[in-house]
């Protein structure tokens, strides 16, 4: 199915039910096949053809060896800023290859705070934010998002004292744009996050991971972009946006002020991105952007369809429409669904409990459980709408039918 005005096919309508319970990624792995999966942020797609034909060629080639630690990728992200966000302040030798973003976070951690320092996160967040952070000994301290799911300065000014009395190095991490919400943080936002932070004396890691994903009029601001952020770092990669989360390479991103802080990373990390990953993620961000268009505009019109089933088939689930990500934060709270005792969490992507336990167990839709997300987490599911939309028809009706108040 071609979308109006794409010269690209609608990614999202290619590949059947069928198909895609092929896979062997743990999307169509992690339940049994009469489940529909729309829960771990991995889309139902096929690769753009640039990415696919480069990849073919260098199989074929054997082209298979270590990544050359060039600054192709970083070039590519580069130009990629330019045309999409009007930024032209991406420094190419202020950033480096890690891993892939959550792991590039924890070294950027390493780099500016302490064990037992303070780390801010706005609640309801990405659950590894909470775990990748304990992990690395670091104390997570929340700053909650207001009802509307936007970043509450009162909050974060809070917790940004709290963390400086406590002593030590205490760093932010900020979700732009928002995971599970899909709110996209507008510029004003990020010039008062940055005043907080200089005041107070945070370093800002800013999770960029689903900028490219931005849906409608929506406009993406690069942290690293405003003023007052010369001391904070940015972690990117083609991964959401592309479904390239099993070509592990993404980048870390210095700004002026914590070029010296970036020069520590160890070497070793930049071992674990692949060649084969290095070399998708460029092609992506150089060459995919007929791709991503296409994909938007799919991503844009499922967004619309949800918004319809929603009404007709859980008239009583509140939401707030994605500006960015392929990711619904829906309030099911109404729905009573919720289990005794139950609290939020946080906890592994993958934990169950309320309204994702029973969509799991009488709809069989696994759904991402709000519960693991922190504070304000529970009794909400994120569901991922990057799929076909006979899928997506096919899942809320099912939800409906087993919760449909």
């Amino acid at each position: 199915m071609n979308l109006p005005g794409a010269t690209v096919p609608n990614p999202l309508e290619q590949l059947t039910i069928a198909q895609l319970r092929e896979r062997t990624s743990m999307k169509w792995r992690a339940h049994p096949a009469e489940v529909l999966p729309l829960w771990v942020a991995e889309m139902d797609v096929l690769p753009a053809a640039p990415i696919a034909d480069a990849l073919t060629r260098a199989v074929a080639r054997g082209d298979t060896g270590y990544p050359d630690g060039g600054t192709g990728y970083a070039e590519a992200l580069a130009g990629f800023a330019s045309r999409r966000w009007g930024w032209d302040g991406l420094a190419v030798e202020r950033t480096t290859i890690v891993p892939d973003v959550m792991l590039g976070i924890v070294e950027v951690l390493k780099l500016i705070t302490g064990p037992g320092d303070r780390v801010i996160v706005n609640a309801p967040v990405y659950p590894p934010f909470y775990a990748f952070a304990t992990h690395a000994g670091r104390i997570v301290t929340e700053a909650p998002l207001t009802e509307s799911g936007r970043i509450d300065p009162g909050a974060l000014e809070a917790a940004f004292d709290d963390a400086r009395r406590a002593g030590g190095s205490p760093a932010y991490l900020l979700c732009n744009p928002h995971n599970p919400t899909g709110v996209v943080h507008t510029a004003d936002e990020l010039r008062a996050v940055a005043r907080l932070a200089n005041e107070y004396r945070v370093r800002v890691v800013a999770d960029e991971i689903h900028a490219p994903v931005m849906l409608g009029a929506a406009r993406f601001t690069p942290y690293l972009s405003v003023d007052g952020a010369d001391d904070a770092f940015a972690l990117t990669s083609a991964s959401k946006a592309w479904n390239l989360a099993g070509l592990k390479a993404a980048l870390a991103i210095a700004g002026p002020a914590a070029a010296a802080d970036l020069a520590r990373m160890p070497e070793e990390v930049s071992h674990g991105p692949s060649h084969l990953g290095v070399m998708a993620h460029t092609v992506a961000f150089a060459d995919g952007g007929e791709w991503l268009d296409a994909l938007l505009a799919g991503l844009t019109r499922n967004r619309d369809l949800l918004e319809r089933l929603l009404a007709e088939h859980l008239p009583s689930v509140r939401w707030t429409p994605p500006e960015g990500t392929y990711l619904a934060w829906l309030d099911c709270r109404a729905l009573g669904l919720d289990e005794p005792g139950g609290t939020d969490g946080p906890g592994i992507v993958s934990d169950l409990a309320g309204p994702a336990r029973v969509f799991l167990d009488r709809s069989r839709v696994a759904l991402s459980s709000g519960h693991v997300f922190g504070t304000g987490g529970a009794g909400h599911v994120r569901l991922n709408f990057a799929t076909s939309t006979a899928i997506l028809t096919e899942a809320v009706t099912r939800m409906g039918a087993v919760a449909g108040g």
